[in-house]
């Protein structure tokens, strides 16, 4: 089945349709996906030709009893033969609720079916509240996200202590601010892991006065220093041990570029006013500039504003409650819920949020002929 979750879009595949191998698994997704393309376009698969449309996930009922279901994210390349499951996509996991209620995997109850999810990148867990209807997904509704043209019903989604998802730590480097030595001098960044690690920079650090077009946000000398910055926050979070392996973690972390509330216009030309958000923001996923902004990503920077200290919390204006991120889609809003610890550390108890999703097509995959599977 192929769907869209938020801003996502994957297919959805049963693990026992998938080889049980992963390294077999990663050969049929790429065939299928038309990757590698040199030309980016995924022409013979798939695949979208944008981080946001290369992706897949693998489904399964779970033995942890925390869950209902297992769920296996891969961030398929487009370019590159590689396959990512390093960490999680918050968008896809608003479509596995719908996905294992449509394929039976959990029973619908009336009109709102609590799912509990497993992610199995970052062994987390997600509860999805998935409206239904008739023993179905009910995807039916007036409920609008940014990004996402038309309305859905509101799936609200509660990741559950998201801390440390990848890497093991809330702030992986120990600090809640770092400053790293780069190309161009120095600069402070903030590395968080709340359900995907993201390395935190000021616009101004990248040339950028923020609410930028992603045409200008793609600019080489502007995408150059994202990669640079990610490549060098990787290894401070102990992902890498060297500048140079920062492309054999080609999804996480991703770099996500902040200011202070602004006016600026979306991707669609809407004008979002200064006192609409409590941070603007924009993030590189896969080495390009996103169209509009990653679900765990917001995740990580509803927490960051939180952190005393950090880049997000430095720039953004002081809410309760409901976080509001001014991106290039629009508006996303959050809640995390985040405690100072008597030692000092944090607690991220949860971050909640809603999504739309919808089953876009189902039906026969033709693998290439090019695919044979290995004996």
């Amino acid at each position: 089945m192929f769907m869209r979750g938020g801003t996502s879009k994957a297919a959805m595949f049963l693990a026992a349709d998938l080889p049980a191998d992963p390294e077999e698994r990663d050969r049929l997704i790429l065939a299928l996906y038309g990757s590698p393309d040199p030309a980016g376009l995924q022409l013979n698969g798939i695949g979208g030709g944008t981080s946001s449309t290369s992706k897949a996930a693998v489904i399964s009922p779970s033995g942890d009893s925390r869950a209902d279901v297992d769920y296996l994210f891969l961030q398929v390349g487009i370019d590159k033969a590689e396959v990512d499951t390093t960490g999680n996509c918050g968008n896809i996991s608003a479509a596995v609720g719908p996905f294992a209620i449509d394929k039976g995997l959990v029973q619908a109850t009336g009109t709102l079916t609590r799912v509990r999810i497993r992610n199995v990148n970052t062994d987390t867990i997600i509860v999805a509240h998935v409206p239904t209807r008739d023993g179905a997904f009910d995807p039916r509704g007036d409920f609008a996200i940014p990004g996402v043209p038309g309305t859905g019903s509101a799936i609200r989604l509660d990741f559950e202590a998201p801390a440390g998802a990848v890497t093991g730590a809330l702030l992986p480097s120990g600090a809640v601010l770092d400053e790293l030595t780069v190309s161009w001098g120095t600069v402070h960044v903030s590395i968080v892991d709340a359900a995907n690690p993201v390395v935190f920079v000021r616009a101004e650090d990248l040339g950028l006065r923020g609410g930028e077009t992603r045409e200008e946000r793609n600019a080489p000398e502007v995408r150059a220093r994202a990669a640079e910055i990610r490549a060098h926050g990787a290894v401070r979070a102990g992902m890498i041990r060297h500048v140079d392996d920062a492309p054999s973690t080609p999804a996480v972390p991703r770099v996500a570029v902040v200011t202070a509330p602004r006016d600026y216009r979306t991707a669609g030309g809407e004008l979002v006013a200064a006192d609409q958000v409590d941070v603007v923001a924009a993030m590189y996923s896969m080495g390009a500039a996103h169209a509009a902004y990653p679900f765990t990503g917001a995740i990580a920077t509803a927490v960051a504003a939180q952190l005393a200290g950090s880049v997000v919390h430095e720039v953004a204006r002081p809410t309760a409650g409901v976080f509001r991120i001014g991106h290039p889609g629009g508006v996303q809003e959050l809640e995390a819920v985040v405690r100072r610890q008597d030692d000092g550390t944090w607690h991220v108890e949860r971050v909640s949020s809603y999504r739309t999703a919808r089953a876009i097509m189902g039906g026969e995959l033709i693998v290439p002929p090019s695919y044979s599977p290995r004996s």
